[in-house]
């Protein structure tokens, strides 16, 4: 099974897709590791040499901020705009969305349940 970045690949899937399961990396970032590793993107995982794997793995670690690191980073940044009171910042510490949508009606993902559908306990 092909370990990268510390994920497990699926085998049954083609290496484009199979690469997007690993955080930080999506459909046309995949592509463009496949060309660089010059590996056939339409290829599936569980046919890929330990070789391939190898130069895949490395290409990966060396250029690409993925998983962990690329997690701390965006938590990282998140904090440094609640510490620096911007409004994005304060959007994020209250739970509220932070790009611009209405939260006269929706918003419901980001800011919980209504009020009144909260069980009270007993």
């Amino acid at each position: 099974m092909a370990h990268i970045a510390g994920i497990e690949i699926p085998r049954n899937k083609r290496l484009f897709i199979g690469l997007t399961s690993i955080y930080g990396i999506g459909v046309s970032t995949a592509k463009e590791i496949c060309h660089k590793a010059n590996i056939d993107e339409m290829k599936k995982v569980a046919d890929l040499s330990v070789e391939e794997e190898k130069i895949l793995r490395d290409i990966i670690q060396n250029e690409y901020v993925v998983e962990g690191a690329l997690r701390t980073q965006v938590a990282m940044n998140i904090k440094r705009l609640m510490e620096i009171g911007s409004y994005r910042g304060m959007r994020h510490k209250r739970g509220m969305p932070v790009r611009g949508q209405r939260t006269h009606t929706n918003a419901r993902t980001r800011k919980g349940p209504r009020a009144g559908a909260i069980k009270k306990k007993k």
